[in-house]
């Protein structure tokens, strides 16, 4: 059997492609929303459906419901920007994303997070 004779599963249910395609933009933030960091349970669209965006990984990012919800259909930079919980880090790692360069999003957000002290057990702020 040749490679192009194959039926995959995928061909067969769209839907079970787009399940894929959304979790594997939540594992790439370890299910954490890319504006918080909280628990991410929903996909943004950076530029929302309605201002033209599409659904595809350099526009769509792992959001909580509370930050998915409040964005609505706003700039996501601009929006975030006004946040109580804004993070230059973040907003940087939001830039990478959009401009397609996953790895420096996941970079940038990794250094946003919190260190836990060795010696206690307080959180002190990455350098």
């Amino acid at each position: 059997m040749h490679f192009k004779d194959a039926v995959f599963l995928e061909d067969l249910c769209p839907k079970l492609r787009n399940r894929r395609w959304r979790r594997s933009l939540h594992d790439y933030t370890n299910k954490s929303c890319i504006y918080c960091g909280c628990p991410s349970e929903s996909i943004d669209h950076v530029l929302p459906r309605s201002r033209g965006g599409i659904s595809i990984t350099k526009n769509c990012v792992p959001a909580c419901l509370s930050c998915n919800g409040q964005k609505s259909n706003l700039d996501a930079l601009d929006w975030y920007r006004k946040q109580r919980f804004y993070d230059p880090r973040r907003a940087m790692a939001i830039k990478a994303w959009t401009d397609g360069d996953l790895r420096l999003a996941m970079r940038l957000l990794e250094w946003s997070k919190p260190k836990k002290d060795k010696n206690s057990e307080i959180f002190v702020e990455a350098a």
